[in-house]
């Protein structure tokens, strides 16, 4: 009775402050949950996951050891995904990092690939950074990509200990140069012999995650997958 008189309360709200998609804008109906159905069904899923050599982990190829990667999207300028990450990131929509979270994690967990996975962790920002946002979106994903697969996500260990510029117009090895000593592990031993996972939001020429997998695997026994949000094309 309660759970039905909290549905009534929200449908009667939603006449006066309706709920919408974040990537179309166009009211959610009941049982929608942050993207409407039509734009979940138009987003460009790339289902890398299923495979363990693909587009996503061949970025990595030649450059640092992981088992393999995946991104839940492709993302393309001025399509959905954008649109998503962008009310995400920079409109502190975190719901939508959760909700993305939630849904690679669903796809994760029913494949043998990920299944060794024993933690996650999210690429860290520089503290002044987060700050300034109020939040690591990194963090947010994983969030609710750390409830779909059921594993603990471990935060504050893998720390940024510089700031960097904007990637957006580097070129790839400047890129790497931007990034390449600018991250550490704080207790190696927590992390020793573990099976990670590591998270970010967008990977473009893979720079970032590329360092960050790099101080990983300078621990004994690490073994890294690499999973995001979307990839660039």
């Amino acid at each position: 009775m309660i759970k039905a008189l909290g549905t009534h309360i929200n449908d009667f709200l939603s006449l006066f402050y309706p709920r919408l998609c974040h990537s179309c804008r166009k009211a959610l109906i009941q049982g929608e949950e942050c993207i409407c159905a039509f734009c979940r069904y138009e987003l460009p899923q790339t289902h890398h996951h299923k495979e363990r050599e693909n587009p996503v982990s061949r970025i990595f190829w030649g450059r640092v050891d992981i088992e393999t990667a995946t991104a839940l999207f492709y993302f393309q300028k001025g399509g959905k995904v954008q649109s998503l990450i962008h009310q995400f990131k920079y409109r502190g929509k975190t719901e939508v990092g959760v909700y993305l979270g939630k849904m690679l994690g669903n796809k994760l967990k029913d494949h043998p690939i990920w299944d060794p996975v024993e933690m996650i962790l999210p690429v860290p920002l520089h503290a002044h950074k987060q700050h300034k946002r109020g939040f690591n979106q990194s963090e947010v994903f994983g969030r609710g990509l750390s409830k779909a697969i059921q594993r603990p996500m471990l935060v504050n260990n893998l720390v940024r200990v510089a700031k960097t510029g904007t990637q957006t117009r580097k070129a790839r090895f400047k890129r790497w140069e931007n990034v390449e000593t600018v991250f550490m592990v704080k207790k190696p031993e927590q992390l020793r012999g573990r099976n990670i996972l590591l998270i970010d939001d967008v990977v473009t020429t893979g720079s970032t995650l590329e360092a960050c997998a790099q101080k990983l695997k300078e621990i004994k026994g690490v073994r890294v997958w690499v999973a995001t949000i979307a990839m660039s094309v």
